[in-house]
């Protein structure tokens, strides 16, 4: 048993297409944009700000959706921590068995 999943916690998994509809449409995004740029017809210097300001928002992008998912799991955890603290209370009690 995982130490880090609490027992009777539900498990979401993604399908396997649905993870490959996610990277293809990523790499296709990131393709067309750096493929944009490359053959944009401007000086060097602003496809290099171009470039690294794509390259910025990925990144930005990555650490943003990363924060979300931790701050939704933290609450959930908490939920649950808290529901077990009630239903033990409960129990201490008599009024839950």
């Amino acid at each position: 048993m995982n130490p880090q999943i609490p027992e009777g916690a539900a498990m979401r998994q993604d399908s396997p297409a649905w993870l490959f509809f996610v990277k293809v449409s990523f790499t296709a995004a990131l393709a067309g944009m750096v493929f944009g740029v490359a053959v944009m017809p401007v000086e060097i210097w602003m496809r290099g700000y171009m470039i690294l300001g794509t390259l910025f928002l990925v990144g930005s992008t990555f650490t943003l959706a990363k924060t979300m998912r931790d701050e939704f799991e933290n609450a959930k955890l908490i939920n649950q921590i808290a529901q077990a603290r009630a239903e033990k209370l409960l129990q201490e009690y008599g009024v839950k068995e």
